[in-house]
């Protein structure tokens, strides 16, 4: 699939299909985590692939979200913070943000490429999740990934036009085709 097309076709799935995907796939995934862009080139984020269904059921109980037990997969998405923060203070901690979510949104792309349904949950039990997986208090969990197959085809969904979220040169500037690009 083309990227543009990949992107068009990405959506939050909360609904999955029985069917198994491979555990290649799944470490496909996380590898597309892997290329992103690291301030310093310190690669803080770390991912978790569970696929023990009690766990499964126990990280959607931690998300509050019953969605989650339907699938044979969920990556957690976590980072381990001390060498960013060291190198750059405080602004680390939002650099390790930056690439967390970097790398989440490559690993949801590549599951739409490989026709599987993921969603980005956010809201969960920090505490309850690390206790499951048994990640030390000094790592930051960011995400929890299902993964498995959607129920529906994919579909791209209605997005607002450019010129409702993108301005030329200052805010509110149409986004008309400059007379003179620079560099011309």
């Amino acid at each position: 699939m083309d990227l543009l097309n990949v992107l068009k076709l990405r959506r939050s799935v909360r609904h999955y299909s029985l069917k198994k995907i491979s555990f290649a796939d799944v470490s496909e995934i996380c590898e597309a985590g892997m290329h992103t862009p690291m301030a310093g080139n310190i690669f803080t984020v770390k991912f978790i692939i569970v696929s023990e269904k009690e766990k499964i059921k126990l990280l959607a109980d931690a998300a509050q979200q019953p969605f989650i037990a339907e699938v044979p997969y969920v990556v957690v998405v976590y980072s381990k913070l001390d060498q960013i923060v060291s190198s750059y203070g405080e602004r680390g901690k939002i650099y390790s943000r930056q690439q967390a979510g970097a790398a989440i949104e490559n690993m949801l792309l590549r599951a739409t490429d490989l026709g599987l349904g993921t969603c980005w949950v956010g809201w969960f039990d920090e505490g309850l999740v690390k206790r499951i997986l048994k990640i030390p208090d000094s790592f930051q969990v960011e995400a929890l990934l299902p993964l498995g197959k959607p129920l529906e085809k994919p579909f791209p969904k209605k997005k607002p036009e450019l010129n409702m979220v993108a301005s030329f040169e200052i805010h509110g500037q149409d986004m008309k085709k400059p007379k003179k690009q620079a560099f011309d």
